[in-house]
């Protein structure tokens, strides 16, 4: 049966490196002949012997050499008259090397030996004619000469030259660039992937203390809140750790919420009501009708329901503390400043409704406030503090702070505020107002701030080193008879062009009296002045330093060997920090950033 077909495929690697070598089915066979002739004419006597000489056909169908004739399909058909002209061709294993090299060289010059295998008759490989298309597109010899495919130019051939596309030719390097694509291009680098053991350590030296009973239990009674009215009455001592366990996992449910309530609560704070419904807040107020000062963090879920019946429900308010009310519109801020004319304090953050119009009726109708936060305001802008004003010295605490817009507010209507507020400020936190200026701070409180305790000045960028030196060495002369003269609490974190001067001068002014100090983002600031905070400040308990560059172990070795008060100190961002960053029992250092490899 015939093997010949058409069927044509791919070619593999061997073929073609038989191919380029010149051995062809054709040539195998040639050389098995060849092999067959010279053995010897008689290896033994015999009537098997006589019968490979003699004029017998050969056993089996392809002969004793089955595997060499096997692909030699075109000499099956040979009569026996052509053996003994095949057996007058004996070659010497020289020159038969020397074919072999004839044969390599004339398969590289022209088709030779290939152009027989193709047109033959024999049964070839099935992926051999695949072969020759391959071989005629491949890319000519470097330094040769070819015909550009599109301008038909001639040009020299380089390991640059590039193939034309649509096939077949060659471009030279003008029209190759012409075509869009750069033969000089370098290929692009692989991307190195990091190893899979480096990752970036944050270590904060913290003491582990064994928990008291009393945290034991509140962690307990946290994880069953669900089942804890089985316990009864827990005691409101403990109440607002338990709060603050189950704002960590935000765990307070409509269900377990009424285990903070009391007919009896006068303050009430809980830490995170995510999950608590309008129901739910107005099941709050009916249950403790006597509170006086309310407290609730991300309490966006209140709505104008809720405040209608907190208008009834609660009606000694005082105090009210709401992080993110964003349902309450202008008509029910009215009417709960309407029902609650004698509210001191009012804390508010991110209420993107409240307007102009809502702090009107809050100074009409509630006179006495004392405490006034307004931070995350959409709609914050000069009219509003024009409004303020009119509480005059009676303020005690003031935030504005994070407007909805940072360039709202202008530097001459902030002074103007201070100078109308400012007499009995204790605490002022004007954060993100990106205008204000130097000149605010020698025009608005130097004059007039004379009682402050805590000042929040963080994020702004107009403010300069020199600027803010001066204002503390000249602060500190205006004020020097007055009692309240010296800072506790000091924020002026991520203010950049603050540096040495500024914490010099600053120090000076409330180095005895400083609590808390923030410098979160001073990053040029000097190791030498860095340590000056250790040495005159007794009474610091908690330091951000964090991103001043310079700090290192020698800097956190000061503050703990000569601040016996000190808690915590934060250091984010300091990588000058290393392992052998110095340790206190009963200080906790957050953030020491080490990059290793586990």
């Amino acid at each position: 049966m015939s093997r010949r077909n058409n069927v044509r495929g791919p070619t593999s690697a061997l073929t073609e490196f038989l191919k380029e070598s010149g051995i062809t089915p054709t040539t195998i066979a040639r050389r098995a002949r060849t092999r067959q002739v010279e053995q010897p004419a008689q290896l033994e006597a015999g009537p098997s012997n006589a019968q490979q000489n003699g004029d017998q056909p050969e056993s089996g169908p392809r002969g004793t050499n089955g595997n060499a004739e096997e692909y030699a399909s075109d000499h099956l058909d040979e009569t026996d008259e052509e053996q003994p002209a095949q057996k007058k061709r004996k070659m010497t294993k020289t020159a038969e090397a020397k074919e072999k090299a004839k044969a390599k060289a004339n398969a590289k010059k022209k088709k030779g030996d290939d152009e027989d295998f193709e047109d033959s008759d024999e049964d070839e490989d099935a992926y051999t004619a695949l072969s020759k298309m391959w071989k005629d597109n491949s890319k000519p010899p470097v330094g040769s000469f070819e015909n550009c495919a599109r301008c038909n130019k001639q040009f020299t051939v380089t390991k640059y030259t590039m193939a034309a596309n649509p096939p077949p030719g060659f471009l030279c390097h003008l029209c190759a660039k012409a075509s869009g694509a750069d033969p000089f291009k370098k290929p692009a680098a692989p991307r190195k992937r990091k190893a899979a053991t480096e990752k970036r350590n944050v270590v904060h030296f913290e003491e582990r203390r064994f928990p008291s009973l009393a945290s034991l239990c509140i962690k307990i009674i946290s994880h069953y809140i669900d089942d804890v009215e089985a316990l009864g009455d827990i005691g409101s001592i403990n109440l607002d750790e338990l709060a603050k366990s189950l704002a960590r996992n935000r765990s307070l449910t409509p269900q377990n919420a009424p285990l903070f309530y009391n007919v009896e609560n006068t303050n009430l704070t809980l830490y995170d009501v995510t999950h608590l419904t309008p129901p739910a807040f107005n099941t709050l107020a009916a249950l403790n009708p006597n509170l006086t000062s309310l407290r609730l963090d991300f309490c966006g879920r209140i709505d104008d329901t809720v405040m209608d019946s907190w208008t009834t429900s609660l009606p000694h308010l005082k105090r009210i503390e709401l992080l993110g009310p964003f349902l309450i519109r202008i008509a029910a801020w009215k009417k709960f400043f309407e029902t609650h004319p004698n509210l001191e304090g009012f804390l508010i953050t991110q209420s993107p409704r409240f307007d102009l119009e809502c702090t009107k009726a809050m100074v009409d109708n509630c006179k006495n406030i004392k405490e006034l936060r307004l931070n995350e305001i959409g709609k914050m802008d000069d009219a509003i503090l024009n409004e303020i004003k009119q509480y005059g010295e009676q303020l005690t605490y003031l935030e504005i702070a994070y407007p909805g817009v940072p360039e709202a507010l202008s530097d001459d209507v902030v002074v103007d505020l201070m100078s109308a507020v400012g007499a009995s400020l204790k605490h002022l936190n004007l954060s993100n107002n990106v205008n204000l200026t130097d000149g605010f701070l020698f025009q608005g409180l130097k004059p007039h701030a004379r009682q402050l305790s805590t000042l929040v000045l963080a994020n702004l960028p107009e403010l300069t080193d020199a600027g803010v030196a001066e204002f503390f060495d000249t602060w500190k002369a205006a004020v020097q008879d007055h009692p309240n003269r010296a800072l506790v609490n000091l924020d002026l974190s991520r203010n950049h062009e603050l540096s040495d001067k500024a914490l010099i001068s600053l120090l000076k002014h409330s180095k005895k009296s400083l609590t808390n100090l923030n410098i979160n983002g001073w990053k040029t600031t000097s190791q030498e002045v860095l340590k000056g905070i250790a040495r005159q400040c007794p009474r610091l308990q908690k330091l951000d330093i964090s991103w001043c560059r310079e700090v290192d172990d020698w800097v956190i070795k000061e503050l703990v060997e000569k601040c016996d008060k000190i808690q915590e100190v934060k250091v984010w961002g300091c990588q000058r920090l290393s392992l052998q960053c110095p340790r206190k029992r009963g200080v906790t250092i957050t953030g020491v950033e080490i990059h290793v490899a586990a």
